[in-house]
């Protein structure tokens, strides 16, 4: 159990350990996916022929039309040579309605395609596992350190110490931990659900593709790995900018709450890009808290480069409260377990 008010902020490099897309990989797969002058040509891809016919469907509902999304998605596509990640792509373009609607369109479509090709099934393969099998990965080592040691007459208070806050559009966290529940505590699923439900803070500060059932929107409900839902033009509209996000003073409270809240954070394959960064720390008011950072082949002038942004944007002077770990995810909840529970 997190005994200790903690945020872990959950980056695209942490994905990579549960086989979905980092943010290279997402914005290379919208690249490919929007070759559109490949469409009327014999080498073109099963996604470039989808998304065409999607734009055909829901061009009239986005308020667009077709010719105006494909030159969106050219626009992105064009962007990719020159982006780091399509959050970029669509913070660059925020003027231009039509490039932001293909540009989360492509998002939904291949973050829930992710998911359904995921090793992270939809439910156990067998009685008795989970739905990812294996420890070495940071779900597993996450769900552990959450329930590990709560007696079950106190299974709500395994969430009270612990906000997330995910820059990934997937829902890997909310669909695994319920499963974590329902075998550490014995309960029905739908129980676990519930407690999860009510007791989990989670923060996707880019929006998500889709509550699944159990959070109870279904308007803007898409299952684990749907690949053709119905509503995508819904769901699309609940990805955003960092402008956008910037101009809501809810999700700005909401985002300060769980940041300020925390004596310690914990970085899982956070990749500190600077849209990102500014973001998380200008909303930072808690002071001096510890620091678990895991970054996976970093080198020592890039480490020395992100000691010194956190130290200036957090004002921290204590060096000793900044731990940067050249190691996956899973291995930094596995190996400093014992001081993210006490």
């Amino acid at each position: 159990m997190i005994r200790t008010d903690t945020t872990l902020i959950i980056g695209a490099g942490a994905n990579r350990e549960i086989e979905m897309p980092d943010g290279p990989d997402l914005m290379a797969k919208i690249a490919a996916g929007y070759e559109f002058e490949r469409l009327d040509s014999e080498v073109k891809s099963r996604d470039l022929v989808a998304l065409a016919a999607l734009f055909h469907e829901v061009s009239d509902e986005l308020g667009l039309t077709y010719d105006e999304l494909v030159a969106g998605a050219t626009a992105i596509r064009d962007a990719t040579l020159v982006s780091s990640s399509i959050d970029a792509i669509l913070e660059q373009y925020g003027h231009d309605k039509a490039v932001l609607a293909a540009g989360k369109i492509a998002i939904v479509y291949y973050t829930l395609q992710a998911e359904a090709k995921s090793t992270l099934a939809a439910e156990p393969r067998a009685a008795g596992e989970l739905p990812l099998r294996g420890t070495e990965n940071w779900l597993f080592q996450l769900g552990q350190l959450i329930v590990k040691g709560v007696p079950r007459a106190k299974a709500e208070e395994c969430f009270e110490k612990l906000s997330i806050v995910c820059f990934n559009y997937d829902r890997a966290i909310e669909h695994y931990l319920p499963w974590v529940v329902q075998r550490a505590f014995g309960m029905s699923y739908e129980e676990s659900c519930e407690l999860v439900a009510g007791r989990l803070r989670i923060v996707h500060p880019y929006g998500v593709a889709g509550r699944l059932p159990w959070q109870g929107d279904e308007e803007n409900g898409a299952n684990w790995g749907d690949e053709n839902p119905e509503n995508i033009v819904r769901l699309s509209k609940r990805i955003f900018t960092a402008s956008q996000r910037a101009g809501s003073r809810q999700f700005q409270s909401y985002l300060r709450a769980e940041m300020s809240r925390a004596k310690r954070l914990g970085f899982l394959g956070f990749g500190f890009d600077p849209m990102n960064v500014a973001m998380l720390f200008g909303e930072l008011e808690h002071d001096n808290p510890d620091m678990l950072i895991s970054l996976v082949d970093i080198g020592e002038i890039e480490q020395k480069a992100i000691l010194r942004l956190i130290y200036r944007l957090t004002g921290i002077t204590d060096e000793g409260l900044i731990t940067l770990e050249n190691m996956k995810a899973f291995e930094l909840l596995r190996d400093y377990g014992r001081f993210l529970e006490s």
